[in-house]
């Protein structure tokens, strides 16, 4: 009751002051257009008249609720909504004192609507202007906002309004050349982007913030490759759509994403294919709660399967996709969650044979090069065996597609876990060959921007920890992409699968993994070799300098999609493959087998196998 209490007295004081200054230029227009040569009425007629005046204008103000406004916050929506209503109310007085008082000259009643509505917007500028609590945090933390839009100038009212943020904004950059020296709220526009570095160098910018929401990926890369030549920490507003729901601006500033810092555009595939293939499916995912399994995930029950079945040996990451799912889908989506090993045969057979499956993307396997290195043996049983296992269920099961997820590290491969991918894709056209209802293929890409083991979230860790940032040689290069955009191109080459192919990925651009990280820390306001420093450790056990996506044998062809290319399947002795398989099943189960025979062995079933030996 208090609370209403208060709100009311404030609107009556408002109104009070409204109709004051309302009255106030009437009444000096009622007594010049009588002393202007007309005849002095009675008191009571310019009562009467001022009444009026009065009622018609406090009716208006109250239907449209006009002091519903916290004016020390308020803008420009707002101001044109008192001078609009405002104007009515003066509309229909002159339309009433045209008729009750001896026709007031419409041009006095006009000029009267016009200064009442100046005066009533002018007044709550004014009031804004000196009584709100925007003002500069001089003790904060000096900012560059980089764009002088709308995004920007709502950006920096936030900060003025809320000194406790800690920030102190210095100047904009921009590149419209029309906003150039112009300010905002007393900050200036002191340069395009170009000059980012000038202006924070000559003003002693501590902190950047990004606040164009509509630029693409390439143009943010250009705006952080410019961020990147000074030592400040820099922040960047989500896109459009993320923020304009909400006012809160400086709580939606977030650090920069792996796809805004190599500038890639994010991959948007409208594709009807994807539609058709998973739209009332049965889809199985094996290794689905990993970083490709996962978005395989999300991507599928956004299509409308049948069912979704997740399979997984690792419960935790089972159990995230899960409740994620659960949360964002409820009773829609189909799901179910097995949580097995690929590497038993009768386990995924059983699932298989439960629950029927359209479509299977295998994504599990063990992935991680140094550590396979050590025991090839575990990598042959859960790559290779598990794919023989996942396949021939899929086969034994009439599964119509089965997709498996492969990788740029087999071809010409240099270690062991490449090696085993690429027996693995020798095994998906092996097993298309031997059958009649299940089409196989596989789809290979390069690294995955922010998956688990990537290098862009241990370069951020060892950041954050102010730890050497460890890059194994200066000339490393890797092709990148996007998790969500592999997975929207997986799910489209599985859609396109006739049998046998292996899919190839454009990976865009190869990136030099020194640049990264060098870009990483100027980025997060640190100054290389003097608040952190690069080292470099040398390549580790089965790495190469660089990956490639296709075999020389293979040769590329092109498909209905630009993004999307088939290599030639390589002609191989399926009979002789089948007996080595057997050899090597024998071998890595056999007890005190060495690393060393398990890679004799791969070499045998994969003579493009070679030791990488850096130059």
């Amino acid at each position: 009751m208090k609370k209403s209490g208060r709100f009311l007295n404030r609107d009556l004081i408002l109104y009070l002051i409204d109709m004051s200054v309302i009255g106030a230029v009437y009444i000096f227009v009622l007594l010049f257009d009588t002393f202007s040569g007309k005849k002095l009425l009675p008191f009571y007629c310019y009562a009467a008249g001022l009444a009026v005046v009065i009622s018609v204008y406090l009716f208006c103000f109250l239907l449209f609720k006009v002091n519903r406004v916290i004016w020390r916050y308020s803008g420009g929506r707002d101001y044109l909504k008192v001078f609009l209503v405002s104007l009515l109310g003066g509309a229909i007085s002159c339309l009433i004192l045209n008729v009750y008082y001896d026709a007031v000259p419409v041009i006095y009643c006009v000029f009267a609507a016009l200064v009442s509505s100046l005066l009533l917007v002018f007044s709550r500028i004014i009031y804004r202007e000196v009584f709100n609590n925007r003002k500069m945090n001089e003790n904060g933390k000096r900012l560059l906002i980089v764009g002088a839009g709308e995004a920007g100038s709502r950006m920096l009212g936030e900060i003025l309004a809320h000194p406790a943020c800690g920030l102190n904004p210095i100047a904009f950059a921009d590149d419209d050349l029309q906003k150039l020296n112009r300010s905002i709220d007393g900050v200036r526009v002191l340069g395009r982007i170009k000059d980012i570095k000038r202006i924070c160098d000559e003003n002693e910018i501590e902190t950047v913030y990004i606040a164009i929401p509509s630029a693409t990926n390439e143009q943010r890369s250009y705006i952080l490759e410019e961020c990147a030549k000074t030592t400040c920490t820099v922040k960047i507003l989500p896109y459009l759509t993320d923020i304009f729901e909400e006012n809160d601006f400086i709580g939606k500033v977030r650090d920069i994403t792996p796809d805004e810092l190599l500038g890639r555009e994010p991959i948007d595939i409208a594709d009807k294919n994807i539609l058709s293939f998973v739209k009332d499916k049965t889809i199985a995912i094996t290794g689905g709660g990993g970083s490709i399994g996962s978005e395989l995930c999300r991507r599928i029950a956004a299509h409308s399967p049948k069912r979704l079945i997740i399979i997984d040996i690792y419960e935790n990451n089972a159990y995230d996709i899960q409740q994620e799912l659960i949360q964002k889908y409820k009773d829609t989506l189909d799901l179910q969650v097995y949580i097995s090993t690929v590497c038993d045969y009768k386990k995924i057979n059983s699932i298989f044979a439960e629950e029927r499956p359209d479509v299977v993307f295998h994504a599990a396997a063990h992935k991680h090069v140094p550590l396979m290195e050590t025991v090839p043996d575990e990598a042959v049983k859960n790559n290779v065996f598990g794919t023989f296992n996942t396949a021939f269920a899929a086969k034994n099961n009439k599964v119509k597609k089965f997709i498996l997820i492969s990788t740029d590290k087999a071809v010409n491969p240099t270690n062991i876990m490449g090696t085993t991918k690429r027996v693995c894709e020798m095994l998906i056209q092996y097993v298309d060959s031997i059958s009649s209802d299940t089409v196989f293929a596989a789809v290979r890409f390069g690294n995955v921007l922010g998956s688990n083991g990537s290098v862009i979230p241990l370069f951020k860790k060892q950041i954050e920890s102010r730890s050497d940032v460890t890059v194994t040689h200066p000339e490393m290069i890797r092709y990148f992409m996007t998790i969500p955009e592999a997975c929207q191109l997986v799910l489209t080459a599985g859609a396109m699968a006739q049998g046998g192919e292996i899919f190839v990925l454009d990976m865009g651009k190869p990136v030099k993994i020194d640049d990264l990280a060098k870009k990483m820390i100027s980025l997060s306001g640190l100054v290389l070799g003097k608040d952190i420093n690069i080292r470099y450790v040398g390549l580790r056990p089965g790495e190469k300098l660089y990956e490639e996506l296709l075999m020389s044998e293979e040769g590329l062809k092109k498909t209905l999609n630009e993004k999307i290319f088939i290599g030639k399947p390589i002609a191989m002795d399926h009979d002789n493959f089948k007996i080595q398989l057997d050899e090597l099943e024998k071998l890595v189960n056999k007890e005190g087998v060495t690393p060393l025979s398990v890679e004799k062995k791969l070499c045998e079933i994969v003579p493009t196998f070679k030791r990488y030996i850096p130059e």
